[in-house]
């Protein structure tokens, strides 16, 4: 599926959405680079592919102006959990992954959602997309936050000032495991995805003073031409962030420099 293709669906996504975070190597950046400029066109002959972009990173993954050489993400979703997982076990992730210093993936079903990319609705998880969770034990608890939108150009200075407190909140929160800043485009066309470790502590964060002004003065000023918000239940995780091992089964937290 090209990337016109992915574009001029309008049609609502559904299925197993993957995040895959990677922080490439130095000597591996400029490969990175390219997979940025190439975009979503290595990925057309993907089986099952319903979505996907290819996004930057702030600094060191954060949600800095400044772009991090080295960090970035993919997101995909796709029709079935077994296309999600020959993804994940293909020769596109494993390019990724083996040129990166730190990489982690996570599948998801979505649980809730309101807003649209790209003009297209993101829906709940079909049980025919995952029959049966494919056998799989999922996490009772675990949950990933997408939070994505497209500020008005005129809008963004004022977005920003509004974001770094709300940001390092979200960073530091009782719960959040992972968060990451992305973007498709500097400054405009920005992304947020938090792993958490439970809907109490996502909850606690939403209704925390820095994160509700950020969001009132989105509204009120009409920062975004366009937002998504996705809740997802965790399916499946492997991997290590920011030294952090985070992996599936028991979902326990360790301190580690690879995987």
């Amino acid at each position: 599926m090209s990337a016109d293709d992915l574009k001029a669906l309008h049609h609502p996504i559904s299925g197993v959405v993957v995040i895959l975070l990677v922080d490439y190597l130095r000597q591996h950046q400029a490969w990175g680079w390219l997979r940025m400029v190439a975009g979503t066109s290595p990925l057309r002959e993907i089986a099952g592919l319903t979505f996907a972009k290819v996004m930057g990173s702030g600094q060191n993954g954060g949600f800095s102006l400044r772009p991090s050489p080295s960090h970035q993400g993919l997101i995909c979703c796709f029709d079935h959990w077994q296309s999600a997982a020959d993804f994940l076990k293909g020769a596109h992730v494993k390019a990724m992954t083996e040129r990166a210093r730190e990489w982690w993936y996570g599948a998801f079903a979505v649980r809730s959602a309101r807003g649209q990319w790209d003009k297209q609705a993101w829906m709940p998880t079909d049980d025919t997309a995952c029959p049966a969770w494919s056998g799989m034990q999922v996490h009772p608890h675990m949950l990933g936050v997408l939070t994505r939108a497209n500020i008005r150009p005129a809008k963004a200075m004022a977005f920003w000032r509004h974001a770094p407190a709300a940001q390092h909140d979200l960073e530091n929160s009782n719960g959040c495991h992972l968060a990451v800043g992305l973007g498709e485009a500097p400054l405009v066309r920005q992304c947020t995805f938090s792993l958490w470790q439970d809907t109490e502590c996502m909850t606690q964060y939403a209704q925390h003073t820095s994160h509700l002004q950020a969001i009132q003065a989105a509204y009120r000023h009409s920062f975004f031409s366009e937002s998504l918000f996705v809740r997802m239940q965790l399916l499946n995780m492997h991997g290590v962030w920011k030294d952090r091992v985070l992996n599936h089964g028991p979902c326990q937290l360790t301190e580690a420099n690879h995987v």
